[in-house]
């Protein structure tokens, strides 16, 4: 066995980045689930468990093998799961759907498909609609009001109301419609057949809102990826450069593509869209069975009776601090302290854990909560730290065969990704933006930085001009998780679980391998992970990765070794160092003291509609996950191209007027007029080689009549008689280009000595009025 700080080599390259430092790391990854007991840290190149939506996803295979009979204990998750607050919203619009055609929720009359449809009742369609609500509601819309993108998109003539209603009935329908199968592309017209003709504008804008968005029609399947290789001519085109080759990077840029932006790369579940990847990609999932059996430090089984008092007491406690917060919110706000020194007062007020044993139950919670966070109890915000709870996703956890890297793999499939470009700075302007990355000079319209927010707190200069609103938010910390993992020759702890876990009489190292996840089941290999929180995941990184594969083995026999099993000697082990990782500097976001959920969102603010933030941190519904990273980059490719759009109606309405205030100037007598030639002299000089202004009208052969272009140039006085002497305009067409070497532009084109001759002309004109 040869301990190692490089990963396997099943995880390396997919999510190598080279955000802004010299050498990529391929170790590097991302993440899901925060707020439940089994989250994914950001960085780590194994599988971890995801939350899978059931009715988005499709219900998880069951495992293989059933636990044997034991005092085991199901470790509470603590979700929220928000069933009560749906309305009966099918009870507002009955007459969206015709009866006869197919229903909603995955076409729920698939069986008598070929057969006469019954007419369905309105109780059916109450169903169906309040299904289609809680599908939407998984996916992370209200219930019954509009998202912040929504009212800035302009789905709906006005807020509120019964249009409101409709769209989001119709909205809701889309997207269950979609997730029902998620491998073929949804198109506005199987919409249709199932929505009353006079709804059409509301299909158009909540689909056209749900694509260009990233809700629908996103992924991986050949059919999507065929429809998304079709560029739409209609789409504005710019430039965008894509700092990071994360989740949200990779992301960002699919869809940006397929919004027919050009783009650069520079490297450095419930309603969860990596469910509908796996199930694009065909991939089985595996429920993480929620059982975690606890043992002492010297090995023994923690009594069942025992182990549900501290962990009710441990709730109890929480549940004191949420009450007291929301007594003393305002005072909160402006004086803020840590969730451990709360937590910490209330425990000694109440007695809670004061025996050994109940308190090395009380740590082993503790440091699960540490894991959660990526961080210390004494980091973390007693206002603020759950303030993603009520947008958790429910649904089981599920690990994914292989590792989540497969999943990266497959979005980053067929992308140019450039390596050993690292960023050292970013630059922008009105005039666009500039990279400087290995050397080298990058430009573009705009950036997309997706680095980590460990990064931007080290690395301030790679976005040296953020504004002091932007910078102050990097007070969210970036914690760190580490893990230890370990290949052996054969399964010894067995196959009926999938956790377990260990507890310490050192409070202080009361992370140290706290809990172990089982990977037998879908490594193809016995694969176990350690995992190393808190306190002890800092004092981890100073450890050698031999010390640290040592301690996890002798932790692993004290353990097994009194039951008669023997741990064998591991054939491969690796260690992280995410905290040292200088693509990384840590796992994932967390809410610290003095910090608020307003912080994510000011993170992912753009700079000056050139500088847009996408990852983790910048998603304040699902922070330090991977469907967050993903998420976000969805989102910020929809409002790059919300700014391309705008900024092309700027221009095209500033060239209008430029070039209708120039053509008027022609439409007062012209000084020369001959075919589809006009030209106006400088009224300052009588110079036969002075410069005047050439205007050249062309119309293609699909125009309508008097629908004109005008392309301008400058030439000189005496050039200008001499093309009007020709008497055909192709004639003097080929003069102009071939022997006076006169380059015709739009009106935005010109050079500035033609704008200096049209400020005299106009002022001339003007005199003479």
């Amino acid at each position: 066995m040869e301990p190692t700080e490089s990963p396997p080599e099943s995880a390396t390259a997919v999510a190598a980045v080279a955000d802004n430092n010299a050498t990529p790391d391929p170790a590097v990854s991302l993440s899901v689930s925060k707020s439940s007991s089994e989250p994914m840290d950001i960085n780590d190149s194994t599988t971890e468990p995801m939350e899978i939506n059931d009715f988005a996803s499709g219900p998880a295979p069951e495992p293989q093998s059933q636990p044997e009979p034991q005092p085991r204990k199901k470790r509470r998750r603590r979700k929220k799961i928000f069933t009560d607050m749906i309305s009966s919203t099918a009870s507002r619009l009955r007459a969206l759907r015709p009866h006869s055609k197919p229903s909603a929720a995955g076409d729920l009359d698939d069986s008598i498909s070929g057969h006469q449809r019954k007419r369905r009742g309105s109780a059916d369609l109450s169903k169906e609609v309040d299904i289609e609500a809680l599908i939407a509601i998984s996916v992370g819309f209200p219930v019954d009001s509009l998202t912040e993108e929504e009212i800035e998109a302009n789905v709906v003539s006005q807020i509120g109301g019964t249009e409101q209603a409709n769209y989001i009935i119709v909205r809701n329908h889309i997207l269950s419609r979609w997730r029902s199968n998620v491998s073929v592309w949804l198109t506005k017209d199987h919409v249709l057949e199932s929505i009353r003709a006079e709804h059409k504008s509301l299909v158009n804008s909540a689909y056209h809102f749900l694509l260009h968005h990233g809700y629908i029609n996103f992924g991986v399947a050949p059919a999507i990826k065929e429809v998304k290789t079709k560029v739409f001519d209609e789409m504005p085109k710019g430039s965008v450069i894509v700092i990071g080759a994360g989740l949200s990077g990779v992301v960002a840029a699919r869809q940006l593509i397929f919004l027919a932006l050009r783009w650069e790369r520079v490297n450095g579940i419930n309603g969860n869209p990596l469910g509908v990847l796996a199930r694009q990609l065909g991939f089985p999932l595996h429920k993480v069975r929620d059982i975690c059996p606890l043992y002492l430090p010297n090995g023994r089984m923690v009594n069942s009776d025992v182990d549900s008092k501290v962990e009710v007491s441990f709730n109890k406690l929480l549940d004191r601090v949420c009450k007291l917060r929301q007594g003393i919110m305002e005072e909160i706000r402006s004086v803020d302290i840590s969730l451990g020194t709360s937590l910490e007062a209330f425990r000694r007020v109440y007695k809670v854990a004061e025996e050994p044993l109940e308190r090395m139950l009380l740590d082993w919670h503790l440091a699960n909560l540490e894991y959660a966070n990526a961080t210390l109890m004494s980091n973390l915000s007693m206002a603020f730290w759950d303030q993603d709870d009520p947008y958790e996703m429910g649904g089981d956890h599920c690990f994914i065969p292989g590792g989540n890297e497969r999943l990266i793999r497959a979005l980053a499939e067929d992308l140019p990704i450039f390596y050993d470009r690292p960023v050292e700075s970013v630059r922008y302007g009105s005039d666009g933006v500039m990279v400087y990355a290995g050397g080298q000079e990058y430009q573009s319209d705009m950036v997309l930085c997706t680095v980590p927010l460990g990064v931007l707190k080290k690395e301030q200069s790679i976005c040296a001009d953020l504004p002091q609103r932007k910078k102050m938010r990097l007070r969210l910390g970036f914690g760190l998780l580490n893990k230890v993992a370990i290949l052996f020759p054969y399964d010894f702890w067995g196959g009926e679980i999938d956790t377990f876990g260990h507890l310490t009489d050192d409070p202080n190292m009361r992370g140290e391998f706290f809990l172990f996840y089982s990977y037998s089941s879908v490594a193809g290999g016995p694969l176990l992970i350690a995992l190393v929180a808190g306190e002890a995941a800092v004092k981890f990184e100073k450890m050698s990765p031999i010390e640290s594969v040592n301690r996890v083995l002798e932790i692993l026999k004290g353990i097994f070794s009194p039951k008669g099993i023997a741990v064998p000697d591991p054939l491969q082990a690796v260690c992280t160092r995410w905290g040292q990782d200088q693509f990384s500097y840590g796992s994932y976001s967390y809410v610290a003291i003095g910090a608020s959920g307003d912080d994510y969102d000011i993170l992912a603010e753009n700079v000056a509609d050139r500088v847009f933030f996408a990852g983790e941190a910048t998603n304040r519904q699902y922070p330090a996950t991977m469907h967050g990273a993903f998420l976000s980059g969805m989102r910020e490719a929809a409002h790059i191209m919300r700014v391309a759009r705008k900024s092309v109606a700027k221009m095209n309405n500033t060239v209008n007027h430029e070039s209708n205030d120039v053509n008027r100037l022609f439409e007062n007598n012209p000084d020369l007029a001959f075919g589809v030639f006009s030209v106006l002299y400088d009224p300052q000089s009588t110079d036969m080689e002075a410069n005047a202004l050439l205007r050249v009208a062309v119309r293609s052969e699909n125009s309508e009549v008097g629908d004109f272009i005008y392309l301008y140039g400058l030439i000189q006085k005496k050039q200008a008689i001499e093309l009007s002497d020709l008497e055909e305009d192709v004639k003097r067409a080929e003069m102009l280009s071939e022997r006076f070497r006169v380059r015709l532009v739009g009106r935005n084109g010109l050079c500035d000595a033609a704008e200096s001759l049209i400020s005299r002309i106009r002022l001339g004109k003007s005199a003479s009025t």
